[in-house]
């Protein structure tokens, strides 16, 4: 097997990516694209990536799975959600050509880097990694990229740059980010999550330290978070720098003040000294640690303070993070890519603290094994909103052991509604909310496909 990225771009010239549509292979996608690299893929779903996939950049995708979609390929990368039963991944593995699950294909990747700035994080690592991203672009840093969402100002969530710099969004599902050779490690916070996976809280800050440790030179970290400080305790042979809302932090913000039209101000401060005066164009208090965090990173690797401002200013959103679609019938329609408590908790608030009426929560609960464990976090978080929506659970990669559905968490929740298709939930909210509301749907599955609905209604 190849040792390295670039003995597999030197010897491997066709990939094809089974599940090409997913957000995590479509970096990787765009980055081989770029390097010249011919591509092939399939999918189950026709999605909008898949649409961009075929017409701007000429890839063929098949939708469907089957064998023949291999012909000619010396490289095949899979995702995690692929079951060893695809026929297309057994007939990889038969075959004796390369294969690699997507984590160690972006593992390669980062090696070839020396800035490689990994952001990990229970919540925030897309929205941090796309502010990282910004502020290097809009400096001349030219970095290359790998990011969970879609970034405006790169018309998508990958690029190639010249430069040793390469922003990374580093996931800890099952030890993922554990595959990535980091030279400056964000940890924005550790929370109980993918615990299908990790069975306890205690596993997860166990496998954030050791991401920590692999990490070469610098970590980056939330200060006033008490799990990513356990993850952390101890260790020696790294420069530390920590970020949080208190001045007992090195980063840490000042002056905060929450406007309308979703713009937040507030003066960066690194011990005791003031750094610049950011204006946030998104909301939410997360954000501004989210903001804090990517200050930090940049200037660690170079970035001068008189051009961090500016980029976030000019930051607007990853997509599916608090993304305003349109409007109709003079009701705004957003969707948010929140699917654990914690980021449900900090977007409704966010919602709730902006100019809108009511607000309007759909939420699309995604895996069984999340909404059982996690149902009474659930319960405690979505009636932030002032209506609750519920569509059915996604099962993604798993089947419904736990004997879980929308209608358990709904019987928790005053006054939620369960409705079967988005078709029947976007009727129902639209014909339910009021001019100046805000309707938004959340989770990680397909519910933005509801609020497209709404909107070409």
């Amino acid at each position: 097997m190849c040792c390295s990225y670039e003995e597999i771009l030197k010897n491997k010239k066709h990939f094809h990516f089974i599940g090409i549509g997913g957000s995590g292979m479509f970096p990787l996608v765009q980055i081989l694209h770029q390097k010249g690299c011919y591509i092939t893929g399939s999918d189950n779903n026709d999605t909008d990536t898949v649409e961009y996939e075929r017409s701007v950049l000429g890839i063929p995708v098949q939708i469907g799975h089957d064998p023949s979609h291999l012909n000619g390929a010396d490289c095949v990368i899979y995702t995690a959600a692929i079951p060893p039963e695809n026929p297309e991944l057994k007939a990889a593995m038969d075959s004796g050509i390369l294969v690699l699950e997507r984590a160690k294909m972006l593992g390669l990747i980062t090696q070839g880097y020396h800035n490689a700035i990994c952001v990990s994080g229970t919540h925030g690592k897309t929205t941090t990694s796309a502010m990282i991203t910004q502020i290097l672009l809009e400096a001349d840093m030219d970095p290359s990229v790998v990011i969970g969402g879609k970034l405006p100002l790169l018309h998508g969530s990958g690029r190639v740059g010249k430069s040793d710099l390469m922003v990374c969004e580093a996931c800890e599902f099952k030890d993922h980010f554990l595959e990535l050779s980091s030279d400056v490690s964000v940890i924005l916070n550790v929370d109980a999550d993918h615990l299908e996976y990790f069975g306890t809280l205690e596993n997860i800050i166990r496998s954030f330290r050791q991401f920590a440790e692999q990490t070469s030179r610098t970590l980056i970290v939330n200060g006033d978070d008490e799990n990513t400080r356990k993850a952390i305790a101890g260790i020696t042979g790294k420069k530390i720098i920590t970020f949080g809302h208190s001045d007992h932090c090195d980063y840490y913000p000042l002056s905060v003040c929450y406007h309308p039209e979703s713009k937040t101000t507030f003066t960066l401060m690194h011990k005791g000294k003031k750094i610049a005066d950011i204006i946030l164009s998104i909301p939410g208090k997360h954000n501004i640690l989210n903001a804090v965090a990517a200050c930090a990173a940049c200037l660690e690797v170079g970035v001068d303070p008189e051009d961090i401002a500016l980029p976030l200013q000019d930051f607007h959103g990853a997509g599916r993070r608090f993304e305003i679609l349109g409007l109709k019938n003079e009701i705004t329609i957003a969707d948010d890519y929140a699917h654990h408590p914690t980021e449900l908790e900090a977007t409704l608030k966010a919602a709730k603290e902006m100019h809108f009426g009511q607000v309007w929560a759909i939420f699309q609960p995604f895996t069984f094994s999340r909404t059982k464990i996690l149902l009474d976090e659930f319960a405690r978080v979505l009636p932030i909103a002032d209506h609750v929506i519920l569509a059915p659970i996604m099962g993604g990669r798993e089947t419904n052991e736990y004997g879980i559905s929308s209608e358990d968490l709904a019987a928790k929740i005053p006054g939620a509604v369960c409705l079967p298709s988005f078709e029947s939930i976007a009727g129902y909210a639209l014909s339910h909310a009021n001019p100046g509301d805000l309707i938004l749907t959340l989770g990680c599955g397909d519910i933005n496909k509801c609020a497209k609905i709404m909107i070409k209604a």
